[in-house]
């Protein structure tokens, strides 16, 4: 059985960890890197409180895909907490018009995270550059959702195929991150509640299995199977932090209503 693991902050310097999640993570920590961790790690501490467990499934070697569902503009700085302190530093795949703001973008540029084009001939850069990067034996984070959850209960909703994509091409385990609290730090609406220090709770699944899948021919069909298997992993982790049953269907915001039966798969892979 898996346990909790509560952590409400230690001694450990942060030099310590950065050694750490470097060798894990295989390529070394760019200065800016750092000097984010020396920022996020100590806010994360002091805003919110830690319930996390599943870290045992992150790979003690090589590269590795983590696939959370989006519920707040927080859930980035959660995210990131739980893995670098475990070990394994993530490198994020976000929207491209973050990159494009004058300091914002280049301190993520900085940091090695990766931008994703949408739309435009540029689309397969971003899935290029986070295939390289597991590859290169490094922790990439992706909401298969794409966005914010529209669900009106906060249920995980229809997700791309882009984890699936990454991870039957690299060859490299997709692992299902569910996490809840980080709205009561920052809500979908961006209201800021710092005073409430609130418990972030991650749950890590074992990796999704794609062993079956990985020998056949890359299809839409074949990540349409992989994606569900993904995004039904996600939501049982979900549920088991709420101790809800997940609603019938799932939400597809493209039509703004829940669909029951084969989950819809959203035109974007990333």
């Amino acid at each position: 059985m898996r346990r909790w693991a509560t952590h409400a902050g230690d001694d450990t310097s942060n030099g310590e960890h950065v050694s750490t999640a470097q060798a894990r993570g295989g390529a070394p920590l760019t200065f800016a890197y750092r000097s984010a961790v020396g920022v996020v790690r100590p806010m994360m501490r002091a805003l919110t409180r830690q319930q996390w467990r599943g870290a045992e499934y992150l790979p003690a070697t090589g590269g590795c895909v983590v696939a959370v569902n989006h519920i707040s503009y927080a859930d980035p700085f959660a995210v990131a907490h739980f893995l670098f302190e475990n070990g394994h530093p993530p490198y994020f795949l976000g929207k491209a018009s973050l990159f494009e703001l004058p300091l914002l973008g280049r301190w993520l540029t900085a940091c090695e995270q990766v931008p994703v084009h949408r739309g435009d001939g540029r689309a397969a850069e971003a899935y290029r550059d986070a295939i390289a990067a597991v590859r290169d034996g490094r922790c990439i984070v992706i909401t298969p959702e794409g966005t914010i959850t529209k669900d009106p209960l906060g249920w995980p909703m229809s997700g791309k195929t882009g984890a699936a994509r990454l991870a039957l091409e690299s060859g490299a385990p997709v692992l299902p991150l569910a996490q809840w609290g980080a709205r009561e730090l920052l809500d979908a609406d961006g209201t800021f509640r710092p005073w409430r220090r609130p418990v972030m709770r991650m749950s890590l699944g074992a990796p999704v299995e794609l062993e079956d899948l990985r020998a056949r021919p890359v299809t839409a069909e074949l990540l349409r199977e992989a994606t569900a298997r993904i995004m039904a992993a996600i939501t049982a982790g979900v549920a088991g932090l709420r101790g809800e049953r997940p609603p019938e269907g799932v939400w597809d915001r493209r039509t703004a209503r829940r669909v029951v039966g084969p989950p819809p798969v959203g035109p974007e892979t990333l």
